[in-house]
C-alpha cells in the first residue's frame, strides 16, 4: 500500500504542477494580450501628430469585419492590404515593412478570419465572389472615410487571387494594383513545389519526408492530395521556400509570433487560429487550383506591379513571371527579390520601400526588371 500511496502523491504533485504551469502560461498570455493598437510616437515618446493607429470594425456586406488602420501621416495615400487567408499583420512586429511611412495602410482581416471570425460570420460558405465583393466594399469605405477618389490595392499570396479580380472589376477605384507573391496557375505552382520539395529532401537524406511526399504525389490530373496539403507548409519552411527564406519553422516563426502580438486580445488570438482552416485560401483552395489567372484576368485597366521572391514555391516565381509577361496593362513593373521567398515586403523591406517610393507612387516602372 505504501508504494501506491507514493505513486498517488507523485501523480497529484504532477497534476498540480501541470495546472500551475497552465495557469502561469495563461497569465503570461493575458499580459501579452491587451489588444490595443500601438500608437506612433515622436522622438520624445509623445503621440505623433497627424498619425493614425486604430483597430476598427466595419459592416461589410452584412458582416462586421475587423481591420487595423495604420499610418504616420493620415493624409498619405491609402493602401488596402488583402492577406492570403491567414491574417499576417502581426508578423510586421518582427519584420517591419515601413509601409506606414508612405501610406495609410488598412490591414483588413477578411470575412471569417482573424478579427472578422465572429458569431455568424461563417453562417454561409465563403466564396471567391463574396471576397471580391467585400474587397470592393472595404475599398469604398476607405475612399469615403479618407476622402480619396482612388486608393492602392495590395494582395499577398492567396490575397492576390481576390485582389486582382477586384482590380479587374473596378479599376476606377484604384491608383495601382500591387501583387506580392502573385498567384497565376496555382496547380502548376504546386506541381513545381512538389518536385522541388521531393528533390530537396532526397538530397538532405530526410527519408521520412521523402516517403510522405512519394505517398501523396501532386499531379496535373489528380491535383493536390490531402496528405500533401497536410505536410506542405512544414515541408516548405524546412527548405526555406515558405513564408520567408530564413523561416524554418511554422511554430516558431508564425504561431509563437502571433501569441506575442500585443495588439490582439487573447480571444482574438484564439480566433485567429480557430478560423484558419475555415477562411480564405483554405476554403477557396479548390477554386484557386482550378483557375488560371491568364484566362481569368488577362488584362487590367490600371498600373500593375508584381513583387516576387526567387525562393518562393508557395506561389511560384516562374509562374508569376509567365503570367506577368502575358498580362496586358497600361503600365507594368516586375520586381525580383533575390533574397526572398514568399514575403518580399517582410524580407527585403528597404528594397520594397524604394520601389514604392520611386516607382509606384510616381506611376513609373524605372526600377523594374529589364524586359
Amino acid at each position: 500500500m505504501a508504494i501506491w500511496t507514493i505513486i498517488g502523491r507523485i501523480v497529484l504533485i504532477s497534476l498540480a504542477s501541470l495546472v500551475g504551469l497552465v495557469a502561469v502560461m495563461a497569465g503570461i498570455l493575458l499580459i501579452l494580450s491587451p489588444g490595443n493598437p500601438k500608437p506612433f510616437t515622436d522622438a520624445n515618446g509623445s503621440h505623433l501628430a497627424g498619425s493614425i493607429s486604430e483597430k476598427v470594425y466595419v459592416p461589410i456586406n452584412g458582416i462586421e469585419q475587423g481591420m487595423f488602420i495604420k499610418g504616420k501621416d493620415a493624409t498619405n495615400p491609402v493602401l488596402l492590404y488583402v492577406h492570403g487567408g491567414m491574417p499576417d499583420y502581426f508578423l510586421t512586429e518582427r519584420y517591419p515593412t515601413g509601409l506606414e511611412e508612405y501610406f495609410t495602410v488598412c490591414w483588413w482581416e477578411q470575412r471569417g478570419s482573424g478579427l472578422s471570425a465572429r458569431a455568424g460570420s461563417r453562417a454561409k460558405p465563403v466564396t471567391a465572389e463574396q471576397l471580391v465583393s467585400d474587397t470592393i466594399e472595404v475599398t469604398n469605405y476607405l475612399r469615403n472615410r479618407f476622402g480619396e477618389d482612388k486608393i492602392y490595392l495590395m494582395g499577398h499570396s492567396g490575397g492576390t487571387f481576390v485582389g486582382i479580380q477586384a482590380a479587374s472589376r473596378a479599376p476606377e477605384l484604384y491608383s495601382a494594383y500591387l501583387g506580392v507573391a502573385q498567384m497565376a496557375d496555382q496547380l502548376k505552382s504546386e506541381r513545381l513545389a512538389y518536385d522541388y520539395l521531393l528533390a530537396g529532401f532526397r538530397r538532405n537524406g530526410d527519408t521520412q519526408m521523402v516517403s510522405k511526399l512519394e505517398a501523396a504525389p501532386v499531379t496535373m490530373e489528380g491535383g493536390t492530395p490531402k496528405a500533401y496539403l497536410a505536410i506542405r507548409d512544414v515541408a516548405m519552411h524546412r527548405l526555406g521556400v515558405g513564408t520567408t527564406h530564413a523561416m524554418r519553422s511554422v511554430t516558431r516563426g508564425i504561431f509563437l509570433q502571433s501569441l506575442q502580438f500585443s495588439e490582439y486580445t487573447l480571444r482574438e488570438k484564439i480566433n485567429l487560429w480557430r478560423a484558419k482552416a475555415a477562411s480564405g485560401a483554405s476554403v477557396l483552395w479548390g477554386t484557386m487550383i482550378s483557375t488560371s489567372m491568364v484566362h481569368q484576368v488577362p488584362e487590367l485597366d490600371l498600373p500593375v506591379y508584381f513583387f516576387e521572391g526567387v525562393y518562393d514555391y508557395t506561389c511560384s516565381y516562374t509562374e508569376a513571371k509567365a503570367y506577368f509577361d502575358k498580362l496586358k496593362a497600361p503600365l507594368k513593373g516586375f520586381y525580383t527579390f533575390n533574397n526572398s521567398a514568399h514575403s518580399p515586403m517582410l524580407e527585403e523591406p528597404a528594397k520594397m520601400q524604394k520601389i514604392l517610393r520611386e516607382d509606384v507612387l510616381t506611376g513609373t516602372n524605372h526600377l523594374a526588371d529589364p524586359t
